[in-house]
Parts: C-alpha cells; structure tokens; sequence
C-alpha cells in the first residue's frame, strides 16, 4: 500500500473538509431557497464537478510523480479516473431509482434537490463505511475472487433481468420504520417531519430520503469492489467513489427528463461489472499480476458509451413505464395508521 492510513490521516481529514465545505455552499447559498433546478444549472454544476475531479487527478499525478517517479505516478492517476469512470457510469443506474421514487411519492420539483442533497450526504457516510470494510477484506487474497465472482454473478443478472417495480412499501426498512413512527401522504414544505395534534408525524420527502439510502447501500455492495478490481489503493477508491456521488445530483437533473431513452445502458453496465469482476478472478493473474489500467480505462468507456449511442439509434419501441399505479405515499400512510 503505497498511501497508508497512518501516514497519510491528514489527507483524508483535508479531503473531507473540503467535500464538506463544497456541501456547505451547495445548500447554505447556491441552494438556500427551494427552487426548480433547471437544466442549464444542473449542466454548469455537473462541469463543476467533474472539473473539480480532473483537477484532483492532475494534482494527484503530480505528486506521485514526485514521490514515486514517472511510471507509478501515471498509473495512480490512470487508476483514479478509471475508478471515477466506472462510479460515474454506475450512478445512471441511480438515477433510474431517482426518477421512479420522486415519482411515486409525487415529490415536487422544487424539493427533489432538497431530498438528494441529505441522500447524497448519506451515501458518502455509507461509501466511507463500505472502503473501509473493503480495505480491511482485501487484505485476505481470497476475498478478491469472491468480490470477482459477485460481480460477475450482478452483472449476469442485470444483463438477463427485466425492469424491475420499485414498491417502497414492501421495503424491510421503512415497513420496520413505520412501527416506530407513523407517516403521513401530506407534504409539508421542505420538511421531513410534521407535528400534528401533538404527533410527530414522516412526510413523503423523509420516506423517499430513507428509501434512496436504502437503495444507495445495495449499488455500493456492487460499486465498491468494482473500483477495488481497479485499484487496491483505498485511497484512490475513497476519493474517486466520493467525486462520482458528489456529481450525482446535478446528472440527475440533467438527466431525468431523457433518462428513459438510455434504455441498453443497463446492458452497457452490466458488461462493465462482468468484465472488472473478470479482472478480480483472472485478468490481473493472466496479465502477470496487474491487467493494463488504459485498457480497463478504454474497455469501460468504450462499452458505456456504445450501449449509449445504441440507445440513441435503436430507440425504445414504447416509453418505459416507470411507475405503476403511483400510490405515492397514500398506502404507506394508511398502513401506518393501520397498526
């Protein structure tokens, strides 16, 4: 392990920092009132943040030519972008969850940032979680193949399976919540919670925020060992994982509007998470250890934008149907008030 923990603490305390004072400005003054977030602003903020992530690499480049020499030094950063590639590519799967969720909660436009700012800030707390445990894992040279077999498994199941219901109210988590706390289907401004009577009461925008984290936990179990088959710097994992999600918001209001039209990206994903598991059981072996990074970099890309521009010029015959008999959250209110 070229960056250890030990040594380098002081990185990931100043990175944090960093990604927290981006947060900060994020909602406390960009995002301070609720608003429609509009195309062209999601665009200039999702350049924002992939800019911010270049940077970083070219930083980070530099310095590890200067620590390592010329050789490692390219590596790391080749590494770095190939694992910011494959988190990025793996978030429009997010984004599908996204737009079936707000949906079916009937969340107003003007609160969905609201609602994915706190996921977002959730998602990076779980994702610090996960490398840390992966880390650890990955220590035992066995686990590498049952990371590898995992992905592959994910990515052959992705590949065959049909669009799936997103049915909240069958989720363990907010059935289990709901015996805690009653829920109510009235939106109540920006707010998570309601008072009523004297009853504190979950608002829709609280479900679907305990729903998209949920859900974010699930993509992580597949995210996190696929940028592991990249690099077995957690480092690199950590920095890379956290730039993709902090860019996730703006390319969903980018995208939301059209992400239905990108029907083959999840074939596109599902050959990514076989190929990198792949990597993991027998590419690195097969290649003396260590599969060219540019090729992983060339092969990730090439297939998430081919599945792309497939999408585009072998249009779906229908539209998808992203929410069936949207309840939003009426059922969950009644079963609440039902126990």
């Amino acid at each position: 392990m070229l960056f250890p923990f030990a040594e380098y603490w002081w990185f990931y305390a100043a990175f944090l920092l960093f990604v927290l004072f981006m947060l900060a400005l994020d909602l406390g003054v960009f995002n301070r009132k609720a608003h429609v977030v509009s195309f062209k602003e999601a665009a200039v903020w999702s350049a924002v943040w992939v800019t911010l992530a270049l940077t970083f690499c070219v930083g980070f480049y530099y310095y590890s030519v200067g620590k390592f020499g010329t050789e490692i030094g390219a590596t790391l950063a080749l590494e770095f972008l190939t694992g910011y590639v494959i988190e990025y590519s793996l978030s429009i799967d997010n984004i599908f969850v996204f737009v079936l969720v707000f949906s079916y909660f009937g969340i107003p436009p003007k609160y969905k940032h609201r609602v994915l700012f706190y996921g977002i800030l959730g998602a990076l707390i779980f994702r610090a979680i996960f490398i840390a445990l992966g880390s650890a894992l990955m220590q035992f040279h066995w686990i590498i193949y049952v990371f590898g077999a995992f992905l592959i498994i994910t990515g052959i199941k992705m590949f065959f399976s049909g669009t799936e219901e997103i049915e909240p109210e069958k989720n363990f988590m907010i059935r289990t919540f709901k015996k805690f706390m009653p829920v109510t289907h009235e939106i109540n401004g920006k707010d998570f919670f309601l008072r009523k009577e004297g009853v504190l009461y979950a608002t829709p925008l609280f479900i679907a925020l305990l729903f998209l984290e949920m859900t974010d936990i699930i993509f992580a179990v597949d995210s996190v060992p696929a940028i592991f088959a990249i690099t077995k710097e957690p480092l690199i994992v950590f920095t890379s994982n956290i730039f993709a999600i902090l860019g996730l918001r703006s390319m969903y209001f980018m995208l939301a509007g059209v992400i239905h039209k990108f029907h083959l990206i999840r074939y596109g994903l599902a050959i990514v998470l076989v190929f990198v598991g792949l990597k993991m059981v027998w590419l690195n072996d097969a290649f003396g250890g260590k599969f060219p990074v540019t090729w992983s970099l060339a092969i990730i890309g090439g297939t998430i934008g081919t599945s792309i521009v497939a999408s585009l010029i072998f249009p779906a015959k229908e539209p998808a149907n992203l929410v069936s008999s949207p309840p939003h959250a009426e059922e969950l209110s009644e079963s609440s008030e039902e126990r």
